[in-house]
């Protein structure tokens, strides 16, 4: 079975539409207006095995705050749509990637309660074309809507580059993880038997 989800988000400030499926090969078609962010998100899909499409329209003329939180909300949504009851999937998972000097970690549990742990320090306040502060905001946005319990942090680097491509990258490869299917039955990996 195919896991995917499509969602679409128009506000005053963003357009929105997000075609989803986490098991697909790692193909991605992303357009943000921000070409930092947009290489991250690509990143995150490659990564993830998901196959994303994903355009948003924002009010970049403001700043970049509205595109990449709402991404993060519509992106969120679209996860939590592909993973249904959660019925026979890991769960848990932990992830740390290298990436050159720098090191980042991300732990994922999908438990249906949404939490965001964040230890990041940039050197910088722009990453190419993004706000370095948010990131935090994306990575908010996300578990918030995806309803995922996230603990992601650097743990040293020097490049702020290495520093946030090795942050989207151990996302993705925790969230492939702990969407695996994998339990015996089917079953749902609580004892409350929901998640």
């Amino acid at each position: 079975m195919t896991r995917t989800a499509k969602e679409n988000r128009k506000t005053k400030e963003t357009d929105i539409s997000v075609d989803l499926n986490i098991d697909g090969s790692g193909e991605a078609n992303v357009s943000t207006g921000i070409g930092f962010f947009d290489h991250m998100l690509t990143a995150l899909a490659c990564h993830s095995g998901w196959d994303l499409s994903l355009d948003c329209k924002g009010d970049l003329k403001t700043d970049g705050h509205h595109t990449v939180e709402d991404v993060g909300i519509v992106l969120g949504q679209a996860f939590a749509g592909c993973l249904g009851d959660k019925s026979g999937i890991a769960r848990y998972a932990s992830f740390s990637v290298p990436m050159d000097e720098a090191l980042a970690t991300a732990h994922v549990d999908l438990s249906g309660r949404p939490y965001l742990v964040f230890e990041a320090n940039f050197r910088r306040n722009i990453i190419g074309d993004l706000e370095a502060d948010l990131i935090r905001e994306f990575f908010y946005a996300f578990a918030v809507n995806a309803k995922i319990t996230l603990h992601v942090r650097i743990l040293y680097g020097e490049n702020d580059h290495h520093k946030a491509e090795a942050m989207f990258k151990a996302l993705a490869h925790s969230l492939r993880l702990a969407a695996m299917p994998g339990r015996a039955g089917g079953q749902i990996l609580s004892t409350k038997g929901v998640l």
